[in-house]
C-alpha cells in the first residue's frame, strides 16, 4: 500500500516508511490528473482536495446568472438564505429536488421563477379559506 499526501501547493508526494516525503513519478501524477472529475458546464477539472467544489461553483454560477443576491435567490426558491450560502461555500451540496430545481433555473430561469411564484400565490390564497371537508373540533375543558 502506498501512502500519499496532498501538499498545500497542490503537489502529491509519497510518504516513505521512514517518514520522509518523495515526489511521485510523473506517470502517476498524469494518471491522477486524468482521474480528476471534469465539470460539464466549464470543461475544467475540479479540485481534487474538495469533492464538492464543482457543486459549489455550479450553485454560485446559477445564482450569478439570475443576477440575484443570495437573499433574493433564496426567497424566490423558498429556502433559507443559509442554505444558499452553504451550497456556494461548498459546505453542503444541493441534492435531489434542489439539484433538479437548480438545473431548471439554469436552463429556463423565467419559466422556473414564474411557476414558483404562481405556486406560492396559490398556497398563500389557500390560507384561511374553508376546506371542502371541515374537521370536527371539540372544545373540552379539563
Amino acid at each position: 500500500m502506498m501512502r500519499v499526501r496532498l501538499k498545500a501547493d497542490g503537489r502529491i508526494v509519497e510518504i516513505l516508511p521512514d517518514g520522509r516525503e518523495q515526489a511521485l513519478s510523473t506517470r502517476l501524477e498524469a494518471i491522477l490528473a486524468q482521474a480528476a472529475p471534469v465539470h460539464p458546464a466549464t470543461g475544467s477539472q475540479a479540485a481534487t482536495g474538495t469533492p464538492d467544489s464543482s457543486d459549489a461553483a455550479y450553485a454560485r454560477g446559477v445564482r450569478a446568472r439570475t443576477k440575484l443576491t443570495q437573499a433574493e435567490f433564496a426567497a424566490r426558491i423558498g429556502v433559507p438564505v443559509e442554505t444558499v450560502r452553504n451550497w456556494e461555500q461548498g459546505k453542503r451540496s444541493p441534492r435531489g429536488p434542489a439539484r433538479a430545481l437548480l438545473k431548471v433555473i439554469d436552463k429556463a430561469p423565467d419559466v422556473a421563477f414564474a411557476v414558483l411564484r404562481r405556486d406560492r400565490a396559490q398556497s398563500a390564497g389557500d390560507i384561511g379559506q374553508e376546506t371542502e371537508n371541515p374537521r370536527l373540533r371539540l372544545n373540552t375543558s379539563i
